[in-house]
C-alpha cells in the first residue's frame, strides 16, 4: 500500500513538471514585467503608447538648453532667425594663438572639404567641377564677398544649426572643433585678402625704383 502511493505520488509529480514546464501562451505573471521584458527603444524613437498615455512625452533628447558635459564653450543661442541674427556678434572664445592650425586643418578636411574644397574655393568632389553628384556649387569661401563679411560666429552657428542645404555637423564636431575649423577658414580668407595687397605694394615698388 505504502508503495502504490509513493507511486502515484511520483507521476502525480512528473504530471504537474511536464504541465507547469511545457509552453503556452500565457506564462504566468511576473513580479515586474516591465523589467522582466525589456521594450527595445531605437534612438530618438517617439514615446511609446504607455508613455503617452500616462501623459508623459520623452523623445529621448536632451532638455533645451543642456550643456553637454565637459564642454568648456557652451553655446546657447537657439536654432531660428533669431538666433542667427544674434550669432553676429559672437567671439571666438579659444585664444587664436594656441589654436593648432595643422589639426584645424585637418579637421576641416574631414568634415568640409568634400563639399567646400581643400582649396577652399567650393569645388570639393561632390561638386567636382559640375560633374560630381551635386549640382549646385557649395559656397566658396575664399574669394567671395559674402562669406569673407560673415562673421565668425555666425559662420559657428551656421555649421552648429546647418545652413540651406549644408546640415549640422554638431555630432561630428565638438564645439571647440567647431571654433577651430572657423578659425582655420578665417585664416585662409585673410591670407588671401593679404596676398593681392602685397602684390600691388611690390608692382609699387618696382615702378618707383625706375629711373
Amino acid at each position: 500500500m505504502k508503495k502504490l502511493f509513493v507511486i502515484t505520488f511520483c507521476t502525480v509529480a512528473v504530471a504537474v513538471t511536464v504541465v507547469s514546464c511545457g509552453s503556452s501562451d500565457k506564462p504566468g505573471r511576473a513580479y515586474m514585467p516591465d523589467m522582466s521584458y525589456s521594450v527595445a527603444y531605437e534612438t530618438y524613437a517617439p514615446s511609446d503608447e504607455r508613455l503617452k498615455a500616462s501623459g508623459a512625452s520623452y523623445n529621448h533628447r536632451p532638455v533645451n538648453g543642456a550643456i553637454a558635459r565637459g564642454d568648456a564653450f557652451p553655446y546657447l543661442l537657439k536654432h531660428d532667425s533669431a538666433g542667427y541674427a544674434q550669432s553676429a556678434f559672437v567671439k571666438n572664445p579659444l585664444n587664436i594663438d594656441s589654436i593648432d592650425l595643422k589639426e584645424a586643418e585637418r579637421l576641416y578636411l574631414v568634415n568640409c572639404g568634400i563639399c567646400h574644397g581643400a582649396k577652399l574655393d567650393g569645388n570639393g568632389p561632390l561638386f567636382n567641377g559640375g560633374e560630381g553628384p551635386y549640382t549646385a556649387k557649395p559656397a566658396t569661401l575664399v574669394n567671395d564677398a559674402k562669406y569673407e563679411a560673415m562673421t565668425e560666429g555666425t559662420m559657428f552657428h551656421s555649421i552648429t544649426y546647418g545652413k540651406g542645404q549644408m546640415g549640422s555637423y554638431a555630432s561630428q564636431l565638438n564645439t571647440k572643433q567647431r571654433w577651430e575649423v572657423v578659425a582655420y577658414i578665417k585664416s585662409k580668407q585673410a591670407k588671401k585678402a593679404a596676398a593681392p595687397a602685397a602684390g600691388a605694394t611690390a608692382a609699387a615698388d618696382t615702378t618707383a625704383a625706375k629711373p
